[in-house]
């Protein structure tokens, strides 16, 4: 029996593990892998399934490769096991018949100059860790919109919104944090789901504050999302925070740990023991989310961006924050985008609905 019980929490730890440590590759677990079928002007062939049907407008990538496809085109001849979607540029490689790539809600490779004509300048944050990269880009506005990327992308994924936020005048601070390229390493080699990570952020706000920041707004991503929580309501600058977007937000622990073990295959015999050995491992245990959102924690103006087709970071707690705090707290419900994704979905519609929440805090 004590044999059994060693090797059911040996193997626990070792699930909890694999729902902390970010495959070599980035992608998030249970993203497919699709193949390239054809390409033609302005079109591509993918594998069918439900992530290369989705509306919106989407990165694929792979090993050598990153492109981005519009919406699925109709009246194209095609097989049944394929869809055909517009094909909007190739921006790294390109596509061959039998290319191997991934959807991802990331769109531009590279940094703000090179993907989008952005001047920018990059800078290095004093952290806890160490130095950490970041890219500024200038803006006329005395609040700065600091952005941090979440799980399964890198600081690339909020490119997505820089012609917009540059279009406001506003400067922009994008974060990378431990673990990212650049960055020092976590000193365990995991994740942490934003409970460690942000204390960089708190170095980003401080940096921010120290360059001529006298406000800033946190827009994050899924574990960013998290972490931009935490450190409006736990930074000694906190009262620097004017306003935070929360896409995706990560904001039950426990479910995110499940729902990772379970898309890395993590059998369901296993799924209570990998979720306990991950919490202790992160030292994610205890309900500090959650008391982060409540009165006197969270004071600053907040929007959360999310829908019911988020398998990660489940929408149930973005709804019951937004009712538990009306007046701070509106959520923008949007319907078809994965984790992460919503602005994919709709664009022009996240867009004006930041646009109309940040206005007033500028």
């Amino acid at each position: 029996m004590l044999g059994v019980g060693a090797a059911a929490v040996a193997a626990g730890r070792y699930a909890g593990d694999a729902a902390l440590k970010p495959p070599p590759d980035g992608a998030l677990p249970g993203d497919p892998r699709l193949t390239v079928h054809a390409t033609a002007a302005g079109q591509v062939t993918l594998t069918r399934c439900l992530a290369s049907l989705r509306p919106g407008t989407y990165g694929i990538q792979g090993p050598d490769v990153h492109a981005v496809v519009g919406p699925v085109l109709d009246g194209v001849e095609h097989a049944a096991d394929t869809v055909v979607r517009r094909l909007v540029r190739v921006g790294r490689g390109s596509l061959a018949p039998g290319s191997r790539v991934r959807v991802t809600p990331q769109l531009y490779s590279g940094d703000p100059t090179t993907a989008l004509g952005i001047d920018h300048k990059e800078v290095w944050i004093p952290g806890p860790l160490g130095a950490v990269p970041a890219w500024y880009v200038p803006g006329s506005r005395d609040t700065w919109v600091i952005t941090v990327h979440g799980l399964g992308t890198t600081r690339e994924h909020p490119m997505n919104l820089l012609p917009f936020l540059t279009s406001l005048r506003i400067p922009v601070l994008g974060v990378a944090y431990r673990g990212d390229p650049g960055a020092p390493r976590s000193p365990d080699g995991i994740g942490h789901l934003g409970e460690s990570e942000w204390y960089d952020l708190d170095a980003a706000i401080r940096y921010a504050v120290r360059y001529g920041a006298e406000r800033v707004i946190v827009h994050g991503w899924s574990t960013g999302a998290a972490m931009a929580l935490l450190a409006a309501t736990g930074s000694a600058l906190a009262d620097r925070v004017s306003g935070l977007v929360l896409d995706s937000p990560v904001l039950d622990w426990e479910a995110t740990l499940r729902a990772l073990a379970t898309a890395r295959k993590v059998p369901a015999a296993l799924l209570p023991l990998a979720v306990r050995a991950a919490q202790g491992r992160a030292g994610l245990g205890g309900d500090r989310l959650l008391r982060a959102t409540e009165p006197p924690g969270l004071r600053a103006p907040t929007l959360i961006v999310h829908g019911p087709g988020d398998t990660i970071a489940p929408w149930r707690p973005s709804r019951e924050l937004a009712g538990l705090r009306p007046g701070l707290v509106t959520l923008h419900t949007v319907l078809h985008a994965p984790h992460a994704a919503m602005w994919n979905a709709d664009p022009a519609g996240y867009e004006e609905t930041v646009r109309r929440f940040i206005t007033p805090l500028l």
